[in-house]
């Protein structure tokens, strides 16, 4: 009898060691939903609010200025992405698609390209005239922010080049996660612009990805 009584206390403490783990991991579970919840409303307004402030339009045509500035007659969809190059003055937010309202109000992500942030190459367009008229004084080495709801990343210029409009390969995919940055050229260019300047910067670490 003793050793059935010492067992069936054993038991009942086994049972409320188990109780009390299950309620400590449910507890863990309840406040790290409610931190990433936090982290994820806090990276969204970031993107929202950039995508929503005024850019530094010192560079850009006056066309292009007035082109921007129409876009505001429509609301834009949550920005996938916003890019950062800070040594330029770069802020803008990345949008899917690149038909005419997107790459006047942002940059667009282009189709059939992974997503920013996303393992591969990730190709994102803007005019020459706008947010991407920067482009002209970037350098090899250059950092380049690139944030998402999932967190942010820093990219390093590996090189820039030109090709005609035709050379699609600039897109192909990569083993390591990259960004391709195309735009018109050159950049003053009066007219269509004959050629393509091309921006490729390959990811150097990330933050706050969860």
């Amino acid at each position: 009898m003793i050793g059935r009584a010492r067992f069936g206390v054993l038991i009942e403490r086994f049972a409320w060691i188990v109780g009390v783990a299950l309620v400590a991991i449910w507890i863990f579970a309840v406040l790290f939903r409610a931190v990433d919840s936090r982290q994820q409303i806090d990276r969204f307004i970031a993107v929202r609010a950039a995508s929503l402030s005024e850019p530094d339009l010192s560079l850009w045509s006056p066309e292009r200025i007035r082109a921007w500035r129409d876009t505001f007659s429509l609301q834009a969809p949550q920005p996938l992405a916003v890019l950062r190059i800070s040594r330029i003055g770069l802020e803008v937010p990345v949008l899917e698609g690149t038909d005419d309202w997107t790459l006047n109000r942002a940059v667009g992500h282009i189709a059939d390209t992974v997503a920013p942030g996303a393992d591969g190459n990730s190709g994102i367009a803007g005019h020459r005239d706008g947010f991407f008229r920067g482009l002209k004084d970037v350098q090899t080495g250059d950092e380049i922010s690139l944030e998402t709801l999932r967190g942010r990343e820093t990219y390093g210029i590996e090189r820039t080049w030109i090709v005609d409009p035709t050379d699609v390969s600039v897109l192909d995919p990569t083993s390591s996660r990259a960004i391709t940055l195309v735009t018109c050229y050159p950049f003053y260019f009066i007219g269509s612009a004959p050629q393509r300047f091309i921006v490729r910067a390959v990811v150097k670490g990330t933050s706050t990805i969860q």
